[in-house]
């Protein structure tokens, strides 16, 4: 009796210990790699695909970039560029690095993928409580004139992470209404426009975002790069090459130090400049629920509700994309990933039911949904 007590225990710690380790997590300048065929997975064909249809604009990012958003007024390249290198991917199934294309050490911009990074360091505030609840108006935190007046005194963090504040002003420059403007209107109609409750309308907006770069930097007090790097970049063993820009007037006094507040993507220059292989890390910690290993980085509960769908759009949390029912649902893939998108062809998707991380980048965005059907082809 005492033998089969003692045989089943090892057995139960076994299994515990079996179940710890069913996720890999890359040491710092490594990779484990596996053939896909271990997994009785082939994505040959996906990465065919993703080499075969890379993004059709100019591999000159600062003219691509002018090129994009020639219709908006007053548009100008007010961060770093850089020249893009070729279509490269990774795959990841239960961490392993099951497919890679391309040069994956290589730092490129990636645009509004920075969004999904950005959202993350609000995340890291509510952990820490230096934001109390993501329901509260953001003019209790940021005192300046930034939340001044009867529509901006009612934004909520909520509102500015899921882009529907219809925050109205000016920052570094640049007029919210100015920012992907409808084509069939003049500029008076623009400026005129009529404000919608916050909560209520989604607008895709860089100047919104870069408002709530700089709300963070006011209450983490010191620039988020740093809080990025010391909660999340070091901990998942990214490489030190990643940086992350703002804007060369961009600047503000905190403390009695000069601070520059980051961008939330490359739509004027600067954003996150990063490799695939750090992308991928990023990737595995949500794909793990915020958990590196057994160290809790994120708050599990925190992310799940990162990925609720706001109202207005159904198709996005906070500042990341969602395939739920939608405009923009991929019919054929699970309804339960979500995914980081930029500028270009920059994607990280997440699939938390397969174990599944999928970097892409270059490859041409309407290509997108026939990349995945062909990932998940024999899934």
């Amino acid at each position: 009796m005492i033998k089969t007590t003692i045989l089943t225990t090892v057995l139960f710690l076994f299994l515990c210990q079996l179940t710890a380790q069913e996720i890999y997590f890359p040491p710092a300048g490594e990779w484990q790699e596996k053939q896909s065929s271990e997994f009785e997975l082939d994505f040959s064909e996906a990465v065919n695909f993703a080499k075969a249809n890379e993004y059709s604009g100019s591999k000159d990012l600062r003219q691509a970039i002018l090129k994009g958003f020639e219709h908006e007024p007053y548009h100008e390249i007010l961060g770093p560029t850089k020249r893009r290198g070729g279509p490269a991917g990774m795959i990841l199934k239960n961490g392993y690095l099951v497919a890679k294309w391309g040069d994956t050490k290589r730092v490129d911009m990636t645009f509004s993928v920075t969004k999904s990074f950005l959202s993350t360091t609000a995340l890291i505030a509510r952990d820490k409580n230096l934001i109390k609840d993501f329901e509260e108006p953001v003019v209790n935190y940021v005192w300046d004139d930034t939340f001044e007046g009867e529509h901006n005194s009612k934004i909520t963090w909520k509102h500015l992470l899921h882009q529907n504040s219809d925050w109205s002003g000016q920052l570094w420059g640049g007029f919210d209404w100015a920012d992907r403007p409808p084509q069939d209107q003049s500029i008076d109609e623009w400026r005129s426009r009529e404000l919608h409750e916050p909560g209520t309308y989604f607008k895709y907006n860089d100047v919104r975002v870069n408002v709530l770069a700089y709300s963070l930097l006011n209450v983490f007090r010191m620039p988020l790069p740093k809080v990025l790097k010391k909660n999340i970049m070091d901990p998942i063993g990214s490489s030190q090459s990643w940086r992350w820009f703002g804007y060369e007037n961009s600047w503000t006094t905190i403390d009695g130090l000069k601070m520059q507040s980051v961008s939330g993507g490359g739509h004027s220059g600067g954003g996150m400049f990063i490799n695939t292989e750090d992308m991928a890390r990023f990737g595995l910690l949500f794909m793990n629920n915020g958990k590196w290993n057994e160290k809790e980085l994120i708050s599990e509960d925190l992310i799940t509700e990162a990925m609720q769908p706001s109202t207005p759009n159904p198709n996005y949390g906070y500042m990341w994309w969602l395939n739920s029912e939608g405009d923009r649902n991929m019919e054929n893939i699970d309804t339960d990933i979500f995914y980081a998108a930029g500028f270009g062809g920059n994607f990280i998707i997440i699939d938390q039911k397969n174990k599944m991380v999928i970097v892409t980048r270059w490859l041409e965005p309407s290509k997108l949904e026939d990349f995945l059907n062909l990932v998940y082809k024999n899934i």
